[in-house]
């Protein structure tokens, strides 16, 4: 059956106490003797049902751990999926223990029953001995995408983990609320669509028909100076040197997930404040694989990006669609003439025929927006138009502009 709920994960990082920590790092390690006790079983029994292996195993994990019960369930829900996602083969001697799953990873399962988040932004947690309760490393501007599944009550904590890494212990929360029926879905075929344009670029990471901005250039700046630190670091070539790299990567892409997380949020927004039921992008499948490594760091930026603009935008009932990107940049939205001319720097356009001068991103983020209005959504049987969201009003090839009402 498919899943009815949209699915998300915040990730923080617990700040702990030592007596907090070694605590914690000893309830997992008796999490993972649990699901291995389970996997063991159930693989001995060719049992992944959990309710069934529940029955089988209860007993022996509660006697040979001091998991608390919901955890010990849990062990046992966490080795039953296992164990069925293995693929059937002959359980014999030679190949008994490399096949069945086994559990290494300092990682463990908590459910609302033996976590609660507070509003205070603290954390309590389940242990082989008392619960414990510290902060969660949420960000201090309040900024963080974290906070927009922390703050709505339409998202519900469901099962989430805690992990061990880079000596830090970070708390995966996970959250999930019913999957809203899509914008488009609830209209009357006679009511208009309205579309968000998005243009993807270089010295704008994103930039939309309504004229939101958001610069690339201190993605740009980072992204250098990380080449070339790493460019020496790896002359070097020392142990120590190689150890740095990894650490500013992991650094650095949590840099660049955190800016991408935001222009998605602020693009979803303006789709939001517009009443779009669409949100256009090009399809980046055209792009080329092979370019210098600076295009090819905006290549991977502008598939994150769509990708988290998507996720995002079906929690809010919003449809994402892509267009071909042939011409976007060139042809003046205004009169439809097109040439390469046209585009007169990375930043300028200027149309050679009708004199139209506008930012470049711009106008390709209206192209984009326009060739999807165009070509028409979908039922043959709709009597209402598509329209193109701007920042003052709305535009169709047949009616033109027409401004907002006041207010």
């Amino acid at each position: 059956m498919p899943d009815e709920y949209l699915r998300r994960t915040a990730v923080t990082r617990l700040v702990l106490t030592d007596e907090q920590q070694n605590l914690l790092e000893e309830t997992i390690s008796q999490w993972k003797t649990a699901c291995n006790i389970g996997s063991r079983v159930g693989w001995k029994t060719d049992e992944t049902r959990a309710t069934v292996l529940q029955d089988k195993v209860y007993d022996e994990l509660r006697e040979r751990t001091d998991l608390g019960s919901q955890h010990a369930i849990l062990a046992v829900r966490q080795a039953a999926a296992a164990l069925d996602g293995v693929n059937e083969i002959e359980a014999t001697d030679e190949n008994y223990e490399t096949s069945r799953p086994t559990f290494t990873s300092d990682t463990i399962t908590y459910d609302p029953r033996t976590m609660t988040v507070f509003d205070d932004q603290t954390v309590s947690l389940a242990t082989i001995d008392d619960r414990i309760r510290c902060d969660i490393g949420l960000p201090s501007d309040e900024e963080g995408y974290q906070f927009q599944y922390l703050r709505d009550d339409e998202w519900e904590i469901t099962e989430s983990t805690v992990s061990k890494r880079d000596e830090g212990y970070y708390l995966h929360i996970g959250f999930r609320k019913p999957k809203p029926t899509p914008r488009a879905e609830q209209m009357a075929d006679d009511e208009d669509r309205t579309v968000l344009g998005v243009d993807l670029g270089i010295v704008n990471i994103a930039t939309t028909s309504t004229a939101y901005f958001a610069s690339g250039r201190e993605l740009r700046h980072r992204h250098r100076e990380f080449e070339r630190v790493r460019s020496d670091l790896y002359e070097t070539g020392t142990q120590s040197a190689y150890r740095t790299i990894r650490q500013m990567s992991g650094r650095g892409s949590r840099y660049v997930r955190d800016v991408l997380h935001r222009v998605a949020n602020d693009v979803v927004e303006e789709a939001t404040t517009y009443d779009c039921e669409y949100i256009v992008f090009e399809n980046l499948k055209h792009i080329r694989e092979r370019a210098p490594p600076v295009k090819q760091f905006h290549q991977w930026a502008h598939r994150q990006l769509v990708d988290m603009v998507e996720y995002k935008a079906k929690a809010r009932g919003i449809c994402v669609e892509f267009v071909p990107p042939e011409n976007t940049s060139r042809r003046c939205p205004e009169c439809g003439h097109t040439s390469r001319k046209n585009r007169r720097s990375q930043s300028d356009f200027e149309c050679r025929q009708c004199g139209a001068i506008a930012n470049a991103d711009y106008v390709g983020a209206k192209n984009v927006g326009l060739r999807f209005v165009r070509r028409g959504l979908q039922s043959s049987r709709r009597t209402g138009d598509s329209q193109l969201a701007l920042k003052s009003g709305t535009v169709t090839p047949n009616r033109g502009f027409s401004p907002y009402a006041t207010g």
